[in-house]
This record gives structure tokens, C-alpha cells and sequence, in this order.
């Protein structure tokens, strides 16, 4: 067979590596998004934070408040990243972004929020230990006992297994490690080294006045009879008592009052901030969404650098020239990812502007393709964009995820969305007679009275969502 030579002509797309950073920076968090800027910082010379008046941000454009096109567009198959590659490109166009932008100094921000220095329960409970007149041989066997300590307070190990933790030198028996148990309850918070949650409420009942009211029915109930009112039993509870409803309920009030972690109030715990992307407001009598400038790293070249490259483009500069490359790349892929989250947050807006009016019960059902369609990405695209993207609203500050749920049938032929349903579920509750609590079949009947089609099990779905006990456990007396 004789060689011949052919010509064909195809398109493809090409993940350069532009694009592949494009697609990255999109599904990154704002902080992971600030994270890998400074990284990039730290190895390129050619990329420097904007310090001054021209300091780096994104164009006017970005900053204004925008439309989404009304349009629709059909979506592309199947969700991988060659279409996102495309919206990508769609989307930039032949802007030439620039080198630099402009942005703000604040020299509050300069100053880092302040911890305050708080003591551990350890320290706390050392610090009393020091003041008790006690032999050496005591308060160490009381220090070993406050390090078996958990977070909330409690004595988790056993007494014998703590015996077993004391050398044979040491020679401790069980009565002084239960003697030591004693000095170690009787110091506060009150609670502290108990072994259960009875013996935690009862300790805390004993160390109030003996004058005070339902003391004593309190102490009988939380060492004998805790599981019943756990359980809400209070049929039983009564005939074991020995008390009406009135009493009942004011043991049951006295007891709720107390701290089952009496630790818990000196752990450290850290607060997880959330930096809103977009920020909505209602400007002329439609709601409008804005990217949150604090938001956004301020990047620009370095112009030293940038200048040495324009007058001298020898070969001994290549190093220099791809690292001036890479650092427009990453100030307009920047860019790029707030301009996309800015078209799918106002499209968010429009298409929920009622939830903004009046709040989680007119939510309308949503999902990903719509948004898709209305700005012309692909499914995928919109996925990135709405993951760990956050929208600071006059009513919270949401995850652009939160817009979007399935739908339930309703008797008119329409749909009511999910989250709906749920802040009506959460209503009904809410407005419920503790005595007579509302079951999920009763739910169910008074969502189809307003002609919300909902299976019980559904009911039952929901309100375990929104961490609401069952109708036996929100009985009250």
C-alpha cells in the first residue's frame, strides 16, 4: 500500500495550564483562595501586593453592581472539565485586564484582632488545690485526679483503673483515692469530677441552699429516676414523686437549670469566620448583588521588575519573562473568578428576590441547570462557584449553596421548595402547645390544608434536619 499524505481539520480544547489554574482558583474558598496567593507571592517577584492609591483590585466593572442577561441558553452534557475550560474562555473574551487595578488602604487593618487569655479547667482547679491546707501526698493524688479529667469536667477512668496508674512505691489504697475524689468535688464549678451525669446534677444540687424550693424532690429525681426524664415519662415520674403537675414542673425547672458540663465553659474553642464573597442589597427597589471588596486580594506587578524585562529582552531573562507571564495570568484568572461569582450571585438574587422580601417560607425551588442556562456556563461551572462561596444578606450571611433545593408537588399542579417546607415545619412547631405537641401526621395534614403535598416520613425527614425532637420528647408537663 502506497504512504499518502492527508489534511484534517478539527477543533479541540486545550487545558493550558492558564485555564487549569482558572478552573482551580474558582472552586477555592476565600481563604484557601488568599492561602495560595500568598504562596505565590512568596515564589514569584513579579506578583506584589498593592499597598498604595494604585493599588491593585478588580476593574470598575467589578465593582458596580450588575444584571444577569435574561436570556436563556441551553447547557452543555456531561459535567467534566472541558466545559468549564469553555466557560472560562467565553466568559474572558478578548479583555486585556492590565496590570494593575485600584483598591484602598485602611490602616485598621493593620491591627490583628486581640485573644483574650483565658485559664484551662486544669489551671482553674490547680489554683484552688493550692489554696486547700493539705499534706503533699494529698494534693498530688488530687493533681493526678484533675489530669484524668475530660474537657466537660468528668472522671471518665475508674478509681480502679487510676490505682493501677500509681507506682507500687506510692502505696495508695482506695479510700484515699476516694477521699481525694471528695476534695475534688467540692470545688467549682460545682460538677467537677463526677462520674456520670447523675452524680454530675447532684452535686450541683447539693452545693445549693437547703432552703431552696424542690431541692430535695430535684436530688431524689436525678439519682434514682434520671432515664424517666430523659424519656419524659412524667406520667410515672409523678406516681414516684408523689407530685402533681405544678411540682413536677418545677422540679423538672430546677433541674434544667443546671450545668451537665460544668467544663465545658473553659474550653477553648475557636471561631470559624466566614468572609462574604457578595454582599445584597436593596437599592431602588430591586435587589442587587456586590462583591465584597475586603474579599478580594489587591495584586499588581511589580513594576521594577517589569520595566528591567520591557527594556532588556535578552535570553538570560527567560526565567524572568515566565514568571512576569504567569503573574498576569493569575491577576486575571483573579479577576475572572469574581467577575463569574458576581453573574451567579445576581442571577441567585433575581431568581430568589422573594426569599429576601420575606424570608425562608417563599424560597422557591432551584437547581444548578437554571442558573446554568440563564448565564449560558455549564452545570459544573456553577457547582464551583456556589461551593464555599458565601453572600452576606440584610437576613444572614448564607452559602450560595443554601439557594438551591429540590421541590415538592403541590395540589395546584405548582412546586414548593424544600427549605420552604422546612421553615414551615419549624413555624408549626414553634407555635405548637407544649402539651399537646404536633405529630409528623398532623404536620402533614395541616401543610396539605395549604395545599403542600408532604408523606409523612418526608415530615419526619425534615424536622430531624432541623435538629427538632420527636413529639414524646417535646412533651412538657
Amino acid at each position: 500500500m502506497k504512504p499518502t499524505l492527508q489534511l484534517k481539520l478539527s477543533q479541540h480544547l486545550t487545558l493550558t495550564p492558564q485555564l487549569q489554574q482558572s478552573i482551580r482558583l474558582l472552586q477555592l474558598s476565600t481563604l484557601e483562595l488568599n492561602a495560595e496567593v500568598e504562596r505565590l507571592l512568596q515564589e514569584n517577584p513579579l506578583l506584589e501586593k498593592a499597598e498604595d492609591e494604585e493599588s491593585a483590585g478588580p476593574p470598575r466593572e467589578f465593582t458596580t453592581m450588575v444584571s444577569t442577561p435574561s436570556a436563556d441558553k441551553p447547557a452543555d452534557g456531561a459535567d467534566d472539565a472541558a466545559p468549564e475550560a469553555a466557560d472560562l474562555l467565553a466568559s474572558a473574551g478578548d479583555r486585556d485586564w492590565g496590570s494593575s487595578t485600584r483598591g484602598s488602604d485602611d490602616d485598621d487593618e493593620a491591627f490583628l484582632p486581640q485573644q483574650v487569655a483565658t485559664s484551662s479547667l486544669r489551671d482553674h482547679l490547680n489554683a484552688q488545690l493550692a489554696l486547700l491546707n493539705l499534706p503533699l501526698r494529698d494534693r498530688q493524688i488530687v493533681a493526678a485526679l484533675i489530669d484524668a479529667l475530660d474537657e466537660d469536667g468528668y472522671l471518665k477512668t475508674s478509681l480502679e483503673e487510676l490505682l493501677e496508674f500509681f507506682s507500687e512505691e506510692i502505696e495508695i489504697d482506695a479510700d484515699e483515692l476516694s477521699i481525694a475524689l471528695k476534695h475534688l468535688q467540692h470545688m467549682e464549678p460545682a460538677g467537677v469530677g463526677a462520674r456520670d451525669a447523675a452524680e454530675c446534677l447532684s452535686l450541683q444540687l447539693k452545693a445549693l441552699p437547703d432552703s431552696t424550693p424542690y431541692r430535695g424532690d430535684a436530688l431524689k429525681l436525678v439519682q434514682h429516676h434520671l432515664p424517666l426524664l430523659a424519656a419524659r415519662d412524667f406520667g410515672k415520674l409523678k406516681r414516684l414523686l408523689h407530685a402533681d403537675d405544678a411540682c413536677l414542673r418545677c422540679v423538672r425547672t430546677l433541674i434544667t437549670s443546671l450545668n451537665p458540663r460544668p467544663g465545658a465553659g473553659f474550653s477553648k474553642t475557636e471561631a470559624n469566620y466566614v468572609i462574604p464573597d457578595v454582599v445584597v442589597r436593596k437599592l431602588r427597589g430591586r435587589w442587587m448583588a456586590a462583591l465584597n471588596e475586603a474579599a478580594m486580594p489587591k495584586l499588581r506587578l511589580n513594576r521594577i521588575y517589569a520595566d528591567i524585562l520591557t527594556r532588556n529582552r535578552e535570553a538570560s531573562n527567560q526565567q524572568l519573562a515566565a514568571q512576569l507571564q504567569e503573574a498576569k495570568w493569575l491577576i486575571r484568572n483573579v479577576q475572572q473568578r469574581f467577575e463569574t461569582i458576581l453573574r451567579v450571585s445576581q442571577a441567585i438574587v433575581d431568581r430568589q428576590r422573594h426569599f429576601f422580601e420575606h424570608g425562608e417560607v417563599a424560597m422557591r425551588p432551584m437547581v444548578l441547570r437554571e442558573i446554568a442556562e440563564i448565564l449560558g456556563l455549564h452545570e459544573s461551572t456553577i457547582s464551583r462557584v456556589t461551593t464555599q462561596k458565601y453572600m452576606l444578606t440584610p437576613r444572614g450571611t448564607y452559602e450560595l449553596k443554601y439557594f438551591f433545593g429540590s421541590h415538592v408537588a403541590t395540589d395546584t399542579g405548582g412546586a414548593a421548595s424544600a427549605t420552604a417546607i422546612r421553615a414551615l415545619i419549624k413555624q408549626l412547631i414553634g407555635a405548637e402547645d407544649p402539651k399537646t405537641p404536633l405529630t409528623d401526621s398532623r404536620i402533614a395534614d395541616l401543610l396539605g390544608d395549604q395545599g403542600i403535598l408532604v408523606a409523612r416520613r418526608t415530615i419526619a425527614k425534615y424536622r430531624e434536619a432541623l435538629q427538632i425532637p420527636p413529639v414524646n420528647v417535646r412533651k412538657a408537663v
